[in-house]
């Protein structure tokens, strides 16, 4: 009995050591790709069309090719007259002029408008919260948002975080930059000169505390 429990041993071991093994030859995926926003300056903003947003598109005198689309997972929309236009990434005047030219292949000099509701935007337009948040978010950017409004969106911090410790990563030219902030400092005694303005893509890491 006893000779079977250490044969038994020794086999849990192996199968340990196998399965270390095998984790350690594990691949490693590359990186996230990254995307800088066309919006490098809070007074120059300009909303990105993306998935799932509704877009209300007229055209001048063919009101049988107007029409209103749902901008789909791949980021296209398919018209009457043009089958899987790009949209996602494009501001709605960009869209406009593009389907101005696509449609001059069957049409005398198009007029396009284009309008955008159900507001949703690409995901990396959009500004993240993880770590010690009460509610860690992925928040719909807005015009002139500043830290102190994506910390009320996500509730504040914990009882944990190390606000005084945040980082805020953004994505400058193509390259990934880090920046110091004092979450803490802002939050629980009010130094309001501890905000900042935030831009479209930004991420907010809150580290926990350690006491």
């Amino acid at each position: 009995m006893k000779t079977c429990q250490i044969a038994f041993s020794k086999l849990i071991f192996l199968v340990i050591i196998f399965m270390l093994g095998c984790a350690n030859n594990l691949s490693k995926l590359p990186s996230a790709t990254q995307y800088s926003s066309v919006t490098t300056s809070v007074d120059d903003y300009q909303y990105l069309i993306g998935p799932g947003d509704n877009l209300s598109i007229f055209v001048w005198r063919n009101p049988d090719i107007s029409g209103s689309f749902i901008v789909r997972p791949d980021g296209k929309v398919t018209t009457s007259l043009v089958e899987d236009i790009e949209v996602s990434g494009k501001t709605a005047t960009m869209l406009a002029r593009e389907i101005e030219e696509q449609l001059g292949k069957y049409i005398n000099n198009p007029r396009v408008t284009v309008s955008v509701t159900n507001f949703k935007g690409p995901l990396s337009e959009q500004v993240r919260v993880i770590g010690e948040a009460t509610n860690p978010s992925a928040i719909n950017y807005t015009e002139r948002m500043t830290l102190l409004d994506l910390m009320i969106a996500v509730g504040g911090l914990t009882e944990f975080a190390d606000g005084n410790n945040a980082k805020l990563v953004r994505i400058i030219a193509g390259e990934q930059k880090s920046f110091s902030l004092r979450i803490g400092d802002l939050i629980k005694n009010g130094d309001i000169e501890e905000n900042i303005d935030m831009l479209p893509g930004d991420i907010i890491i809150i580290p926990e505390a350690w006491f």
